[in-house]
């Protein structure tokens, strides 16, 4: 991957023992002379001042700039002919007190790694962000690109007249400049570290608030302004404060807290100390949304809020940490959302979408314990996963489970107190914890933290012939190539079936260790209709139901009250579909029988994406065309069903438009576009619009005239976003040649475009017509990699691995490519986890024909 220097863990750390960074003032021309937008470059001058703790000494400070114009350290030149973006800049004959200043000028991105450059369709205005993590700040200015190199930072930026400018802190003054542009003067920051500092330039659209002393501010496109919700995001920010301050015991420490919804982002968001970056085509909603799309976003907003705390005011020392980094925020979203806003079964949430995130990744190839060794930055860009959230997320959980919640918080407050500002390490957080708690847990840390792949629970039930239970074991399993068996604290829950309900009778608490562990307390006592293990969903693991539990379940699992029951029982089924003990048509069924009844928006949201990936990957395909006929129907008579106008009518609604594959029904999904025979209550906006041509699309059903009507009619970033995937989608050998031409050719294509042209390839109704390209993949995968910022050449890998033709061949062509040598370790893992998801189909393909 191109453009930046891949630092070392060993170089960091040699740094860090040399070097103390005192300041940096950075001033960026963001105008092209003449008071207007600049293009292509700008210029950026940082004057850094450090110590050095051994002058005399030789170091480097990373520029990945197009170019430098001049260097000069301690009043002297610096010589550039050594200079490059992937290696930095060399620094000899370091004094004991150091004074550089960097004069470069570097390009804008489009990749959304650096400073994102974004020009508005709708009024042709151009909107930048900073995106720095993981070691991206040395594309806008000269630094010491790590996470202990901490230190304070000077803003200045020269912009159009007409541009608002966010960074870190308040601004200080504004001056005019040349061409009729202005400079803003930012305050001096705290101590921070690189990659969370930021700038962000344009016209932006904003809306004030204040909230206990500290100064909020939301802000969009200006395109975007009607849809800026921002009493909600105001809501959920200040609930987010209050239950934080009260938790933390420590206060956010930056006189103001701005949240940007910004165009083109490749994540959810990023937690820039004080001025946080959101995925605006995730979180600003043009039309309808669930509640499953609302409490995704006030879980987003919460986790980048506690990321002030625990990771910008104590950050970890190296990217070995990242783990706790996001691990802590995602635990802590959750808990705040379940305790603060109105998303009180966001543990349900958390089940049925991030943990089952987590058991997926952890079961690849590529797994890795919540806590590895970094060796460098490429490591650490593929390990945002779900094990670095997810599963540390659950870890974190179930730490909190085993000391107390009180013993916890007075833990971490201790942490925050002890390292606020500065650089720590788990090891540190664990001390207080300990000190906390009273209770020895490096050995819980190592049993959880340095070990890989997940474990199953399985009941093992003897009855007698009174109907009581004679003997239940807890039998514990774990992958042959990853043995261990950890101790599990679960939830055992007793639910009885009184009419159509599932009633819990009693719930007990047992530790589970080693490969089996009897329950005696349930001994003699009467037989449970549903004998749920993990109740709670207390620990990280993947549940079986015994056989009695399951026929109940199948048929009654809509009588449970609790959602997070429904949702451990609904995990239990899908876990048993990808590891090919229930065949794809048996969970169909399931989803047929129990799903419209589900009063869950977030449990049928998951469980319908589970049911569309059971059909594509996991069942027989002789069979699947009959497979997606039914969801389409189930669909079609939930949405009849539904309240009018509910966010339960509107997700079958989706359900159906991804199911819809027979002539009867691509008909409806052409009524609905044109207005024809619409449900009462069924709005038919500008989404659903795009999600009805796009499915019309790609079976054939529409053509390249209608999308350039419709997106005449949407002339917008989203609009130009979901045309571009509704066109990749056109099911034809030429459409698809010109989309895999882009995709693999020279040209640089914004992150937006390249991610569309990517979704919209490959297709599970278009296996045949893209498997000429699963050779092609191989035959160009490392040349993209390597031509590729890190960003754009992991999707290529992610999205376009032939991962729909599940067949022996795809697994051979994968083989003989992992055979060679010279590819680089990151670009293997990806390569490798496509393998993974080709092999786990097959064997559960395998099911499903058996089953037949």
């Amino acid at each position: 991957m191109a453009g930046v220097r891949n630092l070392t863990q060993v170089e960091a750390a040699e740094r860090a023992r040399l070097l103390e960074v005192t300041g940096y003032d950075i001033a960026l021309d963001l105008t092209d002379g003449s008071g207007k937008p600049g293009d292509g470059t700008f210029r950026s001058v940082t004057e850094v001042t450090f110590r050095c703790a051994e002058p005399g000494a030789t170091t480097f400070i990373e520029v990945a700039a197009a170019s430098v114009r001049s260097a000069v350290l301690n009043d002297t030149p610096v010589d550039l002919s050594g200079w490059s973006a992937e290696k930095g800049l060399a620094l000899t004959g370091l004094a004991a007190e150091n004074k550089l200043v960097v004069d470069a000028d570097f390009h804008y991105s489009a990749s959304g790694q650096g400073l994102q450059r974004s020009v508005d369709p709708v009024d042709s205005e151009v909107y930048l962000y900073s995106q720095f993590e993981t070691a991206d700040a040395q594309r806008v200015y000269a630094a010491f690109d790590q996470p202990d190199l901490k230190s304070v930072f000077t803003w200045h930026a020269t912009v159009p007249q007409h541009w608002t400018v966010v960074s870190n802190m308040p601004e200080a003054s504004t001056e005019a400049a040349a061409g009729g542009a202005k400079t803003v003067h930012f305050e001096q920051s705290p101590t921070m570290s690189t990659y969370i500092t930021a700038l962000c330039a344009g016209p932006y659209h904003q809306v004030r608030d204040s909230h206990d002393g500290i100064e909020l501010g939301v802000f969009c496109r200006a395109s975007m302004a009607q849809y800026l919700d921002a009493d909600d995001l105001f809501l959920v920010t200040k609930q987010g404060f209050d239950f934080f301050h009260e938790q933390f015991g420590v206060r956010y420490p930056l006189p103001k807290y701005d949240q940007l919804w910004v165009p083109d982002f490749n994540a959810g968001a990023m937690e820039n100390f004080g001025c946080v970056t959101h995925a605006e085509a995730h979180y600003i909603f043009r039309s309808q949304v669930t509640d499953y799309e609302y409490e995704q976003r006030a879980n987003t907003i919460l986790h980048e809020l506690a990321h002030m705390w625990f990771g910008d005011l104590v950050t970890m020392r190296w990217w070995n940490d990242l783990w706790l980094n996001e691990s802590f925020a995602e635990w802590a979203s959750h808990w705040c959302n379940t305790h603060a806003t109105r998303f009180t079964d966001a543990w349900t949430t958390f089940l049925s979408i991030r943990k089952n995130w987590g058991y997926r990744q952890d079961q690849l190839s590529s797994t890795h314990p919540v806590y590895c060794e970094m060796p460098d930055l490429e490591a650490v860009e593929v390990n945002f996963d779900g094990i670095t959230y997810a599963k540390g997320a659950s870890v974190v959980k179930q730490l909190v489970a085993y000391v107390g919640l009180d013993a916890f918080l007075a833990g971490l407050r201790a942490y925050f107190q002890r390292h606020a500002w500065g650089n720590a390490t788990f090891d540190d957080l664990l001390s207080e914890l300990e000190t906390a708690s009273g209770r020895e847990l490096r050995k819980f840390a190592a049993q959880w933290l340095e070990t890989a792949q997940v474990n199953t629970l399985r009941p093992v039930v003897t009855a007698g012939s009174d109907g009581t239970y004679e003997n239940v074991i807890v039998r514990q399993e774990a992958p042959a190539a990853y043995p261990t068996l950890r101790t599990h604290r679960i939830g055992v829950g007793l639910y009885d079936l009184e009419g159509d309900r599932l009633v819990r009778r009693e719930r007990l608490e047992v530790d589970v260790t080693g490969e089996e562990t009897a329950i005696p307390e349930l001994t003699g006592k009467p037989v449970a209709a549903v004998l749920l293990l993990n109740d709670d969903d207390l620990t990280y693991a993947k549940l079986r139901l015994d056989e009695r539990s399951m026929e109940t379940v199948v048929r009654h699992i809509d009588g449970l009250d609790s959602s997070l029951a429904r949702a451990l029982c609904w995990a239990a089924a899908w876990d048993m579909v990808r590891d090919a003990e229930l065949s794809a048509r048996d969970y169909v069924a399931l989803v047929r029988t129990g799903l419209p009844r589900e009063q869950d928006i977030n449990l049928t949201t998951a469980t319908l994406r589970q049911a569309t990936t059971a059909l594509a990957m996991y069942a027989d395909p002789a069979w699947a065309p009959t497979g997606w006929a039914q969801l389409a129907e189930t669909a079609r008579d939930a949405v009849a069903a539904a309240e009018p106008g509910s966010g339960f009518q509107l997700a079958w609604a989706r359900a159906y438009i991804g199911a819809a594959r027979g002539e009867a029904d691509l008909a409806v999904l052409r009524g609905w576009l044109e207005g024809r025979d619409v449900p009462a209550g069924l709005t038919v906006d500008t989404e659903l619009r795009w999600s009805l041509l796009q499915a019309l699309s790609a079976r054939g059903a529409a053509d390249p005239a209608e999308i350039d009507t419709e997106l005449a009619a949407d002339k917008t970033a989203s609009g130009e976003r979901e045309a571009a995937l509704a066109r990749a989608l056109i099911p034809t050998e030429e459409n698809k040649a010109a989309v895999w031409a882009r995709l693999t050719g020279p040209e640089k294509l914004p992150n937006w475009l390249h991610r569309s042209l990517l979704q919209g390839f490959q297709s599970a109704s278009q296996v045949e017509l893209t498997a000429p390209y699963a050779a092609k993949f191989f035959e160009v995968v490392d040349d993209v990699w390597a031509a590729s910022d890190s960003e754009p050449a992991q999707e290529f890998v992610m999205l376009g691995y032939p991962a729909y033709q599940v067949s022996a061949e795809t697994v051979a062509l994968t083989d003989a490519w992992l055979a060679a040598e010279g590819h680089p370790a990151s670009l293997r893992r990806l390569v490798a986890e496509g393998r993974d998801g080709v092999l786990r189909a097959l064997q559960a393909r395998a099911k499903d024909i058996a089953s037949a």
